[in-house]
């Protein structure tokens, strides 16, 4: 019933992600994609930043429902509707920084892409997390 974080040292080092994450012991949790929307269905307004308070409270929510807190997620994805680095880095410290902040402290990755499923949605999260 553990988690266990490693950054081999033959790999290059990471700004707080770590490399490979194993668990053993523990069922597996996984989100559908959480996205910036509001109980109406409707994503929030705000630039790309609200939109990721949004995605993170949403995902507190979906953890909690499942059992999990922040410290049980194993795997993160991050999508962003953008190819500007100096975004990319924005969500990621904003993410980092959010009461969710621990799950990105796993393997974790960062991606901008062309579009998400929504009109207006600049962000999307995918979490795998894993409780006893």
């Amino acid at each position: 019933m553990t988690i266990q974080r490693q950054n081999p040292p033959a790999l290059h080092a990471t700004p707080g992600y770590h490399h490979v994450t194993t668990v053993s012991g523990r069922t597996t949790v996984h989100l559908a994609g959480q996205c910036p929307l509001g109980l109406d269905g409707a994503v929030v307004d705000g630039d790309v930043l609200a939109q990721v308070d949004q995605v993170v409270a949403n995902t507190a929510t979906a953890l909690a429902a499942a059992g999990a807190v922040a410290d049980d997620v194993v795997r993160t994805v991050i999508y962003v509707a953008t190819a500007d680095r100096a975004v990319l880095s924005a969500v990621w410290d904003r993410f980092t920084g959010s009461a969710i902040g621990p799950a990105f402290s796993t393997a974790s990755t960062l991606l901008g892409v062309t579009c998400l499923g929504y009109p207006g949605q600049l962000v999307e999260l995918d979490v795998t997390a894993a409780v006893s």
